[in-house]
């Protein structure tokens, strides 16, 4: 399959190249980053799998996405690759990320401070539609945000055992 650096920006083009390699592993890609931190330039792909990834799972995908990586070229500064499990505590990104954690526990940091002043929000994710989250509070609070005003929404189940379910 041919992809074009000119068809979309660095982390779609990644993902369109990341996503069938992965496949071919028995994993998903979780999420694709693209950062720069200080002088440095990191390719992230975070990937994932019914029970949860380990080392084996990060290095077989590394191994298999960097010749491919190489030949596509789609970034012209020197990064690092990075493979790994978007961890227990995983950030809820793309609406399929939401649907996989209806009904589980959330921390919503928000990007302003709410008129109480609280910045965090614990509950339980209840629905995500159209950029909208709804949280049900731990005080029992139905509220609905607006993902553009949060900084980050991360799965807070300390019982979580990674995976996402096929």
């Amino acid at each position: 399959m041919a992809y074009s650096k000119k068809g979309g920006n660095t982390v779609e083009v990644v993902r369109a190249l990341a996503e069938p390699i992965a496949a071919g592993l028995g994993l998903s890609v979780w999420d694709v980053r693209f950062l720069k931190e200080g002088a440095d330039w990191f390719l992230r792909i975070f990937i994932d799998k019914p029970g949860g990834v380990g080392i084996d799972d990060c290095e077989a995908m590394s191994r298999a996405i960097d010749k491919p990586l190489d030949e596509l070229d789609p970034i012209d500064q020197s990064y690092c690759l990075e493979v790994s499990s978007p961890g227990m505590n995983r950030e809820l990104v793309r609406p399929e990320h939401f649907a996989a954690f209806l009904d589980s526990p959330v921390r919503v940091k928000l990007i302003r401070p709410r008129e109480d002043g609280a910045r965090t929000l614990d509950g339980t994710l209840k629905r995500y539609e159209n950029g909208e989250i709804q949280l049900q509070a731990d005080d029992g609070e139905l509220l609905v945000l607006n993902l553009k005003d949060t900084a980050s929404v991360r799965v807070s189940d300390d019982d979580f055992i990674g995976g996402i379910e096929e």
